[in-house]
């Protein structure tokens, strides 16, 4: 204490303690107990009580203002997928859980545990329908594991252990909670606290018989196939799975819109994401006898279907599962055997069965693998320097520079990388350092549910958390997110800004919206031609596709939002030195900085019909080589009409 401050100075000075307790009080003894430092929101006069809670040292919570509930959620979802603990929000009556709608359904669709409390009008007035109340359970109840409206302020401590216990409870997933706002200001005993929350482990194994029945039909496959789901990459279960994939000769495909990296890219058998369409799946499966559906959960992720085409997986091909959700075991399929269980310790059972029953062709399928890999890898150093001599910006060089900077810097176990570049996921995906010898399945970030708009919010939470439950850090966290994607909440920005969260934001600028031009060929390709339909657009480059007019300024607008850095990248060669200074401007100031890589022309081409303008648009796709090397002699049967041969890894439309 300074010589010239008085007692009384200091006193006042002194951050105050908490005059006796309040029903908003068993919140944070929630949070005490399972180690949770932040609540996300918007703030209205409903949630102020517990906000206010924040305010008191003792309840070591901060919360965290964002300028959109659907920032609020998407933030709550990065900080849930860094610790695996819940992520907690506010939201205020009706048009907070309203405005939250599309990333609650993108936690659900991932199993992102959330505890979303909603502070409803006073319950005497609601009957009578005051300013903003509704039915709020009935908004949140389709995306929740649990909907409930606490009924009496007694009821609380219950009805949040129940919530926080269902959140973390395998499956994980989103809990909405609404309360009566004037019930979270009830007094009650300084002595009354939550006693503890249910802890139900996660760590159980399937039933014997259907291990050793699974087990079975994958030793005696002659050629199986693996599909990896997010509740492996959940379950860190990488090391269990690439021991199988050895002992069995099996390619690993990765579900379409992954949340996390469900399996390392530096391992022979990875192939990357299953492509979104109907005949390429379709063609993916069609010469394997056996197919393991281990964690798969989004099984559907296209947009167009046709019954009279066939299922996704053809019914000659045996299916075995093996999750930790009923729900997602034979839900569209019917399975030969399934086990219900963890993913990590029940793996070990299957191969222990395995490495006594050693499969027939397992060794040359091996070989193969690796000779695939090898040829994958040529092919897309190749590809790099292809981009390289090009006019516009290509995704591969991002991904590439991304890759050695991250290398250069020894950031392998100190990164995450968020992904919402919808349309050239397949680049960051290959590059990227998401291999065993560093990173981890939380080091990938993306949404199976595929709402637009969730990675600028997930970045703020992912950045809040220093360290995540997997054993990585958060010391560089990258965002690259499409031009139409990042506009959805440019106010991320400002939240960045005000907790001082350096965030590398990259725009990948192609000044329209790119997936859905590429949605549109898709569905010409599908129902162009189909009897019934033969549907024809006006036009195959529609204006309300493209956002150039007027031009936007992604510099200009983080800054109007606090963002205090960034630049233009125009010319390929200048990629690897802005990415350099965008890495070590975040690292040294803790500001966010942005760059706006211009991955197409200032203008769109004179003629979007004409086969040059076709050509300009699916030049990068068409020279891309293929993630999945094993089945690479499949092709876009759903484009193939359009005169375009592109590969399997482009997006589906959204």
């Amino acid at each position: 204490m300074s010589h010239n401050t008085s007692k009384s100075e200091a006193a006042a000075a002194a951050p105050p303690a908490q005059p006796g307790r309040w029903t908003r009080d068993y919140v944070f003894d929630v949070l005490k107990e399972l180690g949770i430092h932040y609540i996300f929101g918007v703030p209205g006069t409903n949630e102020i009580p517990i906000i206010d809670g924040t305010s008191y040292p003792e309840n070591n919570v901060r919360y965290i203002e964002c300028l959109h509930e659907n920032i609020a959620i998407g933030a709550a979802m990065g900080s849930a997928r860094m610790t695996g603990k819940p992520g907690v929000l506010v939201v205020h009556v009706t048009p907070g859980i309203a405005h939250s709608i599309g990333n609650l359904f993108n936690a659900c669709r991932s199993q992102t545990p959330l505890v979303i409390l909603c502070c409803q009008q006073q319950n005497e007035l609601v009957t009578q329908e005051p300013l903003l109340a509704s039915n709020l359970v009935d908004l949140a109840r389709q995306y929740t594991k649990w909907a409930h409206e606490v009924r009496t302020p007694a009821e609380m401590p219950l009805v949040l252990q129940r919530a926080f216990k269902e959140a973390m409870a395998p499956p994980n997933g989103p809990v909405f909670v609404s309360i009566p706002w004037e019930f979270t200001m009830v007094k009650i005993p300084d002595d009354a606290y939550i006693k503890g929350i249910t802890r139900i482990s996660s760590h159980f194994t399937g039933d014997p018989v259907s291990i050793e029945q699974s087990a079975k039909l994958l030793a005696e496959a002659k050629n199986p196939i693996i599909v990896a789901g997010d509740a492996v990459g959940y379950a860190d279960a990488w090391a269990e799975l690439q021991e199988l994939a050895q002992l069995i000769g099996a390619p690993v495909t990765l579900q379409t819109f992954s949340s996390l990296q469900n399996y390392p890219n530096n391992d022979i058998h990875w192939q990357g994401e299953l492509p979104g369409a109907q005949a390429d799946i379709q063609n993916v499966f069609k010469d394997h006898d056996v197919a393991f559906l281990v964690g798969f959960g989004a099984q559907a992720q296209l947009a167009v279907f046709k019954y009279s085409d066939g299922p996704l997986i053809p019914d000659h091909v045996k299916q075995v599962y093996l999750t930790n959700n009923t729900w997602d075991i034979g839900k569209n399929f019917y399975g030969e055997s399934a086990i219900l269980g963890d993913i990590k310790a029940t793996l070990p059972l299957i191969n222990a069965y395995i490495s006594e029953h050693v499969p027939e062709g397992a060794a040359a399928r091996n070989e193969h693998l690796a000779q695939l890999a090898a040829q994958r890898k040529v092919q897309w150093a190749k590809y790099v320097q292809t981009a390289l001599q090009q006019e516009e910006i290509w995704a591969v060089l991002i991904a590439d520079a991304l890759r050695e900077v991250i290398l250069e810097k020894g950031l392998e176990k100190k990164f995450v990388y968020v992904h919402e570049a919808v349309s050239d996921g397949a680049p960051f995906q290959m590059l990227l350092p998401f291999g065993t010898e560093a990173s981890k399945p939380v080091s990938y970030y993306c949404v199976a549910g595929g709402s637009l708009g969730w990675s600028m919010p997930a970045s703020i939470g992912i950045k809040l958390e220093a360290d995540a439950s997997q054993g990585i850090e958060t010391k560089l966290v990258v965002n690259a997110v499409g031009d139409g994607s990042s506009l959805f909440y440019p106010q991320v920005y400002w939240t960045a800004a005000h907790e001082q969260l350096g965030v590398l934001y990259i725009i990948t600028n192609n000044q329209e919206y790119h997936t859905l031009q590429l949605g549109l060929q898709q569905v010409i390709a599908a129902y162009g031609n189909a009897e019934g339909y033969e549907w024809q657009p006006a036009t195959t480059d529609p204006e309300y596709l493209r956002i150039n007019r007027p031009k936007f300024d992604f510099v200009a607008l983080a800054k109007a939002f606090g963002g205090e850095a960034g630049e233009i990248v125009q010319a390929p060669a200048d990629v690897k030195t802005a990415v350099l200074r965008g890495v070590e401007y975040v690292l040294e100031n803790n500001k966010s900085y942005i760059l706006d890589m211009r991955t197409a022309q200032t203008t769109p081409p004179p003629d979007p019909k004409s086969a040059e303008a076709k050509e300009r648009m699916y030049k990068r796709y068409n020279l891309q080589p293929p993630l999945d090397f094993f089945h690479k002699h499949t092709s876009s049967a759903m484009l193939k009409a359009t005169g375009v041969s592109m590969p399997a890894n482009i997006p589906s439309l959204f």
